[in-house]
């Protein structure tokens, strides 16, 4: 009797066993195109990992945003793995809420990582982030509406240019605007553009003593034309709009024109995901005074909080979603124009990649010209092409937003949704101690 209750006991202890073993992380990440496919291949990883299982939390980015900071400056242990970018990753990494990522495995090749994605995630010179995707901005149009109006493309645009173009293929009868930008307010979204736009106007956030310069000439000048093209010849609701709303708009035909992230492109061109896949055309972002900072660098990367509970699991899943061998699970399951770019330079060498994805060098370039450190015409303290590299300015940078977006809709003119930023945005940097 005792003997033929063995086997069930045993097998039981192993059970409990492996229960007890088990580990769960949580991972946190924005709902972009990229990230569905992530979380669509748990199972891959899953299987490769038995002993680990992964819990999703997927949101907007300015919610995702506002989720992850509060969760992490309060030590609170909610995730173990968080989606954050090229901004937070040096500063949440100084104050030590980030686990440091120096000892990683020799086959995740860490020289293959691209240099300045690779820069922008580390502190002190180490890497407190695995880049997912990166990102540079370029400018996407239809080639069929601009042979249509025998308008020809240049190498380098500039936003005059863009405003005649936009006023010749807008036909909103039609459901097809001119242009489509980011209007969304958010020190992330529609500030990611609009610095860009404000860099190449000769503007700047802040002079060499940290004062803030957003009621400026140059400010004027930029924000006054961004709210004239986007009302004169944007899609209904263009305050509304982010990233992922304007791919939509984009992929759908309604837009002539879009200056938006690299990382749409693969996206743009796939028919099964995009209407207007056989007539993309792109081109460098356009330039007004100056081409510095006239398009961005960014990462959307996986790190690990200090507050995990799991940093060993939370480790295998960040290394497993940002290496060569995910890349080529996703390109052999999803198709090459779905892997995440602006990552390895491995991937800019793949012969299935570049054949796929026409766009792969252009972009590789883009990403590898924007300087961070050199992204304006006037001197600076900071270093960031579309933000500002500061604690501050995740809180500067969306009450700017906001009143840009206030300006869109007409709620107030320009020059007083400027000043209001402006006395904003001193009265933070004052409350910091940049000055008195």
């Amino acid at each position: 009797m005792k003997l033929s209750h063995a086997l069930p006991l045993a097998t039981l202890a192993v059970a409990v066993s492996a229960a007890a073993h088990a580990q769960e992380i949580t991972v946190a990440t924005v709902n972009n195109n990229d990230m569905v496919i992530m979380q669509s291949l748990t199972d891959e990883f899953e299987q490769a990992h038995p002993g680990i299982s992964v819990n999703w939390v997927v949101l907007e980015e300015n919610v995702l945003r506002q989720r992850l900071t509060t969760d992490i400056a309060t030590g609170g242990g909610q995730f173990d793995v968080m989606t954050i970018g090229t901004y937070e990753a040096p500063i949440w990494a100084e104050r030590g809420w980030l686990v440091p990522l120096d000892d990683l495995a020799d086959d995740y090749q860490v020289d293959d990582l691209l240099r300045p994605v690779r820069e922008g995630l580390s502190y002190d010179g180490t890497l407190h982030a695995l880049p997912f995707y990166g990102e540079s901005s370029m400018l996407y149009y239809r080639t069929d509406l601009f042979e249509e109006h025998g308008i020809e493309m240049p190498e380098q645009p500039t936003w005059d240019q863009a405003y005649e173009w936009a006023s010749q293929i807008h036909d909103p009868d039609n459901r097809v605007y001119g242009i489509c930008l980011r209007g969304k307010p958010g020190w992330g979204e529609n500030m990611a553009f609009v610095s860009t736009l404000v860099n190449t106007y000769g503007g700047r956030w802040f002079d060499e003593e940290w004062a803030p310069e957003i009621n400026s000439p140059e400010w004027q000048e930029a924000i006054s034309f961004y709210v004239d093209l986007l009302g004169n010849y944007g899609p209904p609701g263009a305050s509304s709009n982010g990233f992922n709303e304007n791919l939509a708009h984009f992929a759908g035909g309604r837009c002539g024109m879009w200056v938006d992230a690299t990382s749409a492109a693969g996206r743009l061109f796939d028919p099964s995901e995009s209407d207007v896949a056989d007539v993309l055309g792109f081109s460098q972002a356009p330039v007004a005074e100056t081409p510095k900072g006239s398009h961005w660098l960014w990462s959307w990367s996986l790190a690990i909080p200090a507050s995990s509970e799991e940093p060993d699991a939370a480790e295998q899943f960040i290394t497993w979603a940002t290496s060569q061998a995910y890349i080529e699970l996703v390109g052999e399951t999803q198709g090459w124009t779905s892997v995440p770019p602006g990552t390895r330079t491995s991937t800019y060498e793949d012969e299935r990649y570049i054949e796929a994805a026409p766009f792969a060098s252009f972009v590789l370039e883009a990403m590898q010209n924007a300087d961070p450190t050199d992204s304006t015409a006037k001197p600076v303290p900071y270093t960031g092409v579309q933000f500002v590299g500061i604690p501050e300015f995740q809180a500067i940078g969306t009450q700017v937003g906001q009143s840009i977006a206030a300006a869109l809709t007409g709620q107030m003119p320009v020059e007083q949704a400027l000043e209001s930023a402006q006395r904003s945005a001193e009265r933070a940097m004052r409350q910091a101690g940049y000055y008195d």
